[in-house]
């Protein structure tokens, strides 16, 4: 639970400052956003997705879908999906056809969304703290420290890596929980089910299966381990 939570929080503070109750202005905060720095963005984005989520938790748990509407609302526009995608995919992605790669990106953003979704329901204003940024930003990775609390008292540490696109802004593309890289930690599962099963049918378990095809990667990246002897 600890680690569903905060990845939910994760996925969904990397994000936009646009809000379900203000979707018709959705223009002017990307404008907004595209002069941020990563460090403004997620302490904006922290505050936002209270905002959405604080007073609406019995509606949003009786309506996945509009659960998931928010996420995709608050989370799209500042997540390089694509570029994840092919770090997750890792030595794959030479390997996949574009078709392929755009398949997968959308259908494992789904799957992750469908996964945690539930857990952004537990999201109040002050879990995350953004830590003071120092050095540079870098156009390749910049990376914004939080520390997130849990219900418990308990404090997680999240960090978030950016990288600058061509148009100028600043888009996130990995989660690190506890020093556990997320793109590090799907990209061995992912890497493991393609040897088993081949990318095409992992593509079509993740667009029909959804969030229990990411928890059967789980399972099985958990059970490599084991095997392995080498698990995280």
């Amino acid at each position: 639970m600890l680690r569903q939570l905060s990845l939910a929080i994760a996925l969904a503070v990397t994000a936009t400052t646009a809000l379900p109750a203000v979707a018709q202005d959705a223009a002017a905060p990307a404008a907004t956003a595209a002069n941020q720095s990563p460090q403004q963005i997620v302490t904006t984005i922290s505050d936002d997705l209270a905002k959405a989520i604080e007073g609406h938790q019995a509606e949003l748990k009786n309506d996945k879908e509009k659960l998931i509407a928010v996420i995709d609302d608050t989370f799209l526009p500042h997540f390089d999906i694509d570029y994840a995608s092919i770090l997750v995919l890792g030595q794959n992605a030479a390997k996949a056809s574009p078709e392929q790669r755009e398949r997968f990106a959308k259908a494992f953003y789904n799957s992750i969304t469908h996964r945690y979704a539930e857990g952004l329901l537990n999201y109040t204003r002050g879990r995350v703290k953004v830590l003071p940024f120092s050095g540079d930003l870098n156009k390749k990775r910049t990376v914004v420290r939080t520390q997130v609390m849990l219900d418990d008292g308990k404090s997680v540490s999240v960090d978030y890596a950016f990288r600058q696109s061509k148009s100028g802004d600043w888009k996130a593309y990995d989660v690190i929980i506890e020093g556990i890289s997320y793109i590090t930690n799907y990209r061995n599962q992912v890497d493991a089910e393609i040897k088993k099963e081949g990318l095409d049918q992992l593509i079509v378990d993740l667009e029909q299966k959804g969030s229990a095809a990411i928890d059967q990667l789980k399972q099985d990246g958990g059970s490599a381990g084991q095997r392995g002897g080498a698990g995280q």
